[in-house]
């Protein structure tokens, strides 16, 4: 038999414990959780704010009563580890203001991250809270009940931020988001994510991109800029920091992240304390290096490999690629694997493409269809898939989850093409979304055609280059490219001596597709100068629209996509 204690519960301690128990009857196991809840939704935090789960105990997943009852677990909340002892092996724990000591065979760290909470000049001048547990979420709860009419800013434009904006528009308050980059939600590339910088605007949300907090006066944020944001509380998401503390202390090592490091086992540089979870750094399958990737999911999937190990099973760790999916008011957001921001931020030496393709997500005559924005990232040699970004109202989690499934097997774009997928006009199209990616990416590989996307073509413009438009004429007149002059696709083969073969022809539709048979037509009548626009006008409509309407810079379309 041996004693198996584990330091914090929720994602990472609880699905050790229960798997230890699974597999071992007889061991001895004793979990800590300094909070008052050793088991809680914690991704489900936002949505009490925002009335979703109206009840905070629904929010509470197992009690310590529950865990010895159901997997014959000593959870003990209120109890927190503050020291470990890895000659004696046992651990310093302090409830309710007394310390005990308890023994260990086996020790596994599951400390999670904690809020950034910088030194801020006038902080004290504020109402600050932070979200990660139930006991936070519920001090915002009660401090803005009341207040119906109150002022929010939520400082940093990650998932929580972006979760806790919603949630308080929801319930009826005017919020603000600062976030001190160019863009929200770095899990998506800087043209994807326009989409949900113009969703949250359109919902009434104000969004300060590219500022930082400088410093708080009274109910007031000051940014860098000067400018000065109002708030009778301030939400803290800037960011999250391993909890190492405790493992420092005791001599455990720190990757090159500032995170514990562990082998492939989730072992630390003591055989006899293993790490899972927040605390921890992981091996990034797709770039050869480690990262710190703060999501329930692997931190579930490595509770149960150490568990396993723990009990003489095998663990097969192939890295992660990081997969992620959030709402933001009407759309849905998905990514896995590289970004091209990530890349070209880590000066990864990888030969890649992309494409950015708008397809309906079903059968186009269906009232629920709906239009998908989706990024695929590959590398140009292999056809490698490396990464993929899908936005849109409908299903985006299930393409991604096919693209993250794809990458794993180390699948190509030609495996993408090859795919068989389910189909009934209510669920996608007999070619989904992920085929179709997968036949422009190969048409792309093979020089079938050129392209450039939606997020060049203001450079084009103001370089007075020369734009096709080629649908109808009610389309157009709808709203278009300045400057662009407009023939249908339908008329191509009778206008063509009206097309310029002495300079390069870029080739606009609504979505790319019409474009891009306009420029298999055209190539076919021996124009060798034609580049498809990838993304259309939908694209560039929601690529310009956060820019144009807060920037004042002077638009390149007549009025945008709605």
């Amino acid at each position: 038999m041996k004693k198996i204690l584990i330091v914090g519960g929720v994602a990472g301690g609880a699905s050790a414990a229960a798997r230890l128990r699974r597999l071992n009857e007889q061991d001895k196991i004793i979990m800590f959780e300094k909070g008052p809840h050793v088991s809680f939704s914690n991704c489900s935090l936002p949505y009490h704010i925002g009335g979703l789960i109206p009840n905070e105990e629904t929010l509470l997943l197992m009690s310590p009563e529950k865990f010895l009852k159901q997997f014959n677990v000593d959870a003990r909340v209120n109890s927190e580890v503050i020291a470990i002892d890895r000659e004696k092996k046992e651990v310093t724990v302090v409830c309710e203001g007394k310390e005990y000591k308890e023994s260990y065979d086996k020790l596994i760290l599951s400390m999670g991250a904690k809020p950034i909470v910088p030194p801020i000049k006038g902080i004290e001048k504020v109402n600050v809270f932070t979200v990660r547990n139930v006991v936070d979420i519920s001090k915002i709860h009660h401090f803005l009940n009341g207040k119906p009419k109150a002022k929010v800013a939520v400082i940093g434009g990650g998932f929580i931020g972006i979760e806790m904006a919603e949630n308080l528009k929801h319930a009826g308050y005017n919020v603000t988001i600062v976030e001190a980059l160019p863009q929200i939600m770095k899990p998506f590339d800087y043209d994807m994510v326009q989409i949900l910088h113009r969703e949250l605007i359109d919902n009434g949300v104000e969004l300060i991109v590219n500022d930082k907090v400088d410093s708080f006066d009274t109910n007031t944020v000051v940014l860098a800029s000067g400018k000065k944001v109002e708030a009778d509380a301030v939400i803290l998401a800037i960011g999250v920091a391993p909890e190492t503390d405790i493992a420092v202390k005791a001599g455990i090592e720190l990757g090159k992240t500032k995170a514990i490091k562990v082998d492939s086992n989730y072992r630390t540089n003591d055989k006899d304390i293993y790490a899972v979870g927040d605390a921890i750094e992981v091996y990034g399958a797709l770039f050869n290096d480690y990262f710190k990737l703060a999501l329930a999911g692997p931190a579930q999937k490595q509770a149960r490999a150490v568990a396993d190990h723990i009990n003489g099973r095998t663990v097969d760790n192939r890295g992660f690629i990081g997969s992620s999916v959030i709402k933001v008011f009407g759309y849905n957001g998905a990514s896995t694997g590289l970004s091209e921001g990530f890349i070209k931020a880590m000066n990864l030496n990888i030969d890649y493409d992309t494409v950015d393709i708008i397809p309906f997500d079903g059968v186009s005559i269906m009232p629920t269809t709906k239009l998908m924005h989706f990024k695929l990232i590959y590398e140009v040699p292999t056809g490698k898939i490396l990464g993929a970004q899908a936005i849109g109202r409908g299903n985006v989690d299930k393409r991604i989850d096919v693209i993250a499934t794809v990458i794993k097997f180390g699948g190509t774009i030609d495996d993408l093409k090859d795919l068989e997928l389910c189909y009934a006009p209510s669920f996608g199209t007999a070619k989904d979304v992920v085929n179709f990616a997968g036949y422009v990416a190969s048409n792309l590989r093979n020089g079938d055609f050129k392209q450039v996307h939606y997020s060049q073509v203001r450079e084009l413009v103001e370089k007075d280059s020369y734009f096709l438009d080629v649908r109808m004429p009610e389309d157009f007149a709808a709203g278009h490219l300045e400057k662009a002059v407009n023939i249908p696709l339908g008329a191509l083969r009778s206008r063509y001596n009206e097309i310029p073969r002495d300079r390069t022809v870029y080739i606009t539709c609504k979505t790319g597709l019409t474009s891009y048979t306009a420029c298999k037509i055209l190539q076919n009548m021996g124009f060798d100068n034609v580049v498809n626009v990838s993304g259309g006008f939908i694209g560039l409509s929601q690529y310009e629209y956060y820019n144009d309407k807060t920037t004042g810079r002077k638009p390149i379309l007549t009025s945008y996509f709605k």
